[in-house]
């Protein structure tokens, strides 16, 4: 009779009217299309997926699922647990509705839960109406009602296994956990193609309460198992439940190939973003890194980053950030972070030089001690190998990485120029002003990021043209003028800067004529090392690529016995092979403001060979006494070494005054150079040019004047203490 009642009761409120008007049923297509993942997926230029990162905090939703790709077992323990008649019913199941309703009569008299009695349809007409929700973990009699009419409704537009699939995809099952794909990957570590019968009762027993106590959810689970008549013991699948509910779950993204920029570009849920990335050199880029790396531990290097640049478009190819799980600090972007960059700023430096006419390739520039005065004391720089060559042709120099002649070179261009330089190459991070770094700059003491550096020699690459990257494909909107190419240096002179990075033999004084920089194809690259071997750079290109790679620490702890050569250049040297696996780099042709002729020195400190120049500059002798070319006399015009300007001497008064002396020395040597101090002619030099004063204290001015008595150089400086007058 009570069963009886509970009918009628259903049936009466179908008389009444509802409060609701008719329901409307979305489309399958529209609520499919509505689903949005909490994931963001960046893609490669092909559609490759690179990387997957988490962008909604409130809810872990992953891609939804067809049916198709769902395990049997799943489906069957469902209907099974859920809704026995679910391929016979219209959408509501009447008569287990009314035995819900005799069953949780019942339990009210015992204080117990009710039974909800609901069908799969009727529950997924709640997930996409929130109004027929349950208030309170209890519906109404008319939300009953009404949730009845929307599965009813649902059923005439839908189709079984659409109903399934969307119930699947929207259902909630452990915390935030959203969609069976979430759910399989974060509690099972698996697709939902992989879900055995066992777990399938687990999920399924999580959907009537999903953040209930494991032990509750193991009781459940069991019971889901009995009902789908799985042949499995309830022990199993209590201890299965347990171990799965114990923590916290734990998701890793399915592609982790580029974190870095996936950090950069990803910003919306479910957004899929193509990159300008090439997923296959991506992952060998990484790959290759973390070997060298592995190779480098024992000498104190922990961290790298790798950039990959097209030099035509200045699509970005690889990103690698870090070396992942063996860095120190994964997180850390090292392709954007600020590093010194050592030598690697010296081919821009005489890439102006060239351009201004003040030096060619085969100028001779001095390599000997020097001491300049700044405003942070004396600056001394030295050679990599702490030794001094004397004088050196710019191709020497350059292609060996000689300090001293850069320094040099830095004084003869100006500072103010070169720090211009740099800047509109794109290392805008040189933020402060020139007189900050000084003579330092020459040297890289500065900071610079592996990305903007890696483009400034994509410039000279492109004949001198600079330009941006971009890590997107390009798009029909309008570049800015920040955006637009434009012109750092003559095509001539970044010509001839490449053929000095390509040249073994030049850099064969510091390097030998086998090193990782002597690929197999053509290619241009410059080494470079930051003060206390806190940073390594390896930065080139070839006919179609540049390359740029760093390692050291993200700490900033110093390494031990690596240079540009076996640090970063193995890394370097692989990836330039790798992309010219099948596609050879061709040399560049000469432009058309330059011409190639034998040239000799006198004396012969190089020997004869061919040499590039700019239109005008040519010279067929270069010779050391300021012979040649305007530009190599203005190069080689003797000067005064020591002592540099503003130098103080102090007189050391255990050494009788008498006994202690003041070398005055120029560079480079020359025949009749001559010495005045404080007006008054001082003995002939020797013929190294150097001269003997006995000190006296006091502010004294020294002038170094040529064979005709004109002034060559001048400095002031500073002797303290007792002294011989």
């Amino acid at each position: 009779m009570i069963r009886l009642a509970i009918i009628l009761v259903f049936a009466s409120a179908a008389l009444v009217p509802s409060v609701r008007a008719e329901p409307i049923t979305p489309p399958f297509e529209t609520v499919k299309a509505a689903y949005v993942s909490s994931e963001a997926l960046l893609l490669d230029r092909n559609g490759i997926p690179l990387s997957e990162l988490r962008v909604d905090p409130k809810v872990r939703r992953l891609d939804w699922v067809s049916l198709a790709e769902i395990s049997p077992a799943m489906a069957a323990t469902l209907i099974a647990a859920e809704d026995k008649r679910f391929y016979e019913h219209a959408g509501v199941d009447w008569s287990g509705l009314a035995g819900a309703a005799w069953d949780s009569a019942w339990r009210a008299l015992d204080g117990r839960r009710p039974r909800g009695g609901s069908t799969i349809t009727m529950q997924l007409a709640s997930f996409l109406d929130p109004a027929l929700a349950a208030g309170g973990d209890l519906r109404t009699l008319f939300q009953k009602w009404d949730q009845a009419q929307a599965a009813l409704a649902l059923e005439r537009a839908w189709m079984k296994p659409q109903i399934l699939e969307a119930y699947l995809n929207l259902a909630s099952y452990r915390g935030e956990l959203t969609g069976l794909a979430a759910a399989a990957r974060g509690l099972f570590g698996k697709s939902p193609a992989g879900i055995d019968a066992r777990e399938a009762a687990i999920l399924v027993a999580l959907l009537r309460n999903p953040n209930a106590p494991a032990a509750t959810v193991a009781q459940r689970a069991c019971a889901v198992a009995a009902l789908a008549s799985v042949a499995i013991v309830c022990e199993e699948v209590r201890a299965t439940t347990m171990v799965t509910l114990a923590g916290a779950y734990r998701m890793a993204p399915r592609w982790s190939d580029a974190p870095h920029v996936a950090a950069k570009l990803l910003k919306r849920p479910g957004e899929r973003v193509i990159t300008t990335l090439d997923a296959d050199l991506q992952r060998f880029a990484a790959a290759t890194l973390r070997d060298q790396l592995a190779e480098l531990a024992e000498r104190g290097v922990g961290d790298g980053a790798v950039v990959v640049l097209d030099n035509a478009s200045g699509d970005i190819l690889a990103y690698v950030g870090s070396a992942g799980a063996l860095s120190s600090a994964p997180e850390v972007d090292g392709a954007a972070a600020l590093r010194q960059p050592g030598s690697t700023l010296k081919p821009f430096l005489y890439a102006l030089a060239l351009d201004s006419r003040l030096l060619t390739a085969a100028s001779l520039v001095d390599d000997s001690p020097v001491a300049i005065a700044t405003a942070r004391g004396m600056y001394v720089p030295q050679n990599y190998d702490r030794e001094f060559h004397g004088l050196v042709s710019v191709r020497t120099a350059l292609a060996s990485s000689l300090n001293v002649p850069a320094v040099r070179t830095l004084e003869l261009v100006g500072l103010d120029r070169f720090h211009d330089t740099l800047k509109r190459l794109g290392l805008d991070t040189l933020s402060r002003d020139d007189e900050f770094y000084g003579a330092a700059l020459a040297l890289g003491d500065a900071d610079v990021t592996l990305l903007s550096l890696t483009n400034a020699y994509r410039a000279l690459a492109n004949g001198g043209i600079a330009g941006v990257t971009r890590f997107v494909p390009e798009t029909r909107a309008a570049p800015s003028p920040e955006t637009q190419p434009h012109r750092v240096f003559g095509a001539a002179a970044s010509y001839i800067i490449a053929d000095i990075l390509s040249d073994r033999g030049a850099r064969a004084l510091s390097f030998g004529l086998e090193n990782p920089l002597a690929t197999r194809v053509w290619s241009a690259a410059k080494t470079g090392t930051s003060k206390d071997m806190r940073d390594n750079w390896c930065i080139g290109f070839t006919s179609r690529y540049t390359v740029g790679v760093w390692v050291g620490n993200f700490s900033g702890a110093p390494m031990r016995d690596v240079s540009g050569v076996t640090g970063a250049a193995p890394i370097w040297r692989d990836i330039v092979h790798r992309l010219h696996a099948t596609d050879p780099s061709v040399r560049p042709a000469a432009p058309s403001g330059v011409s190639r002729i034998s040239v000799w020195f006198e004396p012969s400190v190089e020997p004869e060979r061919k040499e590039w120049f700019l239109r005008g500059t040519e010279m067929s002798v270069v010779e050391s006494n300021g012979g040649g070319s305007e530009s190599s006399a203005r190069a080689l015009a003797p000067r005064i070494r020591y002592p540099v300007a503003g130098t103080v001497i102090a007189l050391d008064p255990d050494i009788p005054a008498e006994a202690q002396r003041i070398v005055f020395e120029a560079s480079p040597a020359s025949a009749g150079l001559r010495w005045r101090l404080d007006g008054a002619a001082l003995p002939d030099g020797d013929a190294r040019g150097r001269a003997d004063w006995t000190p006296s204290s006091g502010r004294h001015t020294l002038t170094l004047e040529d064979s005709g008595g004109s002034p060559m150089s001048t400095v002031s400086f500073e002797v303290r203490g007792s002294s011989v007058r």
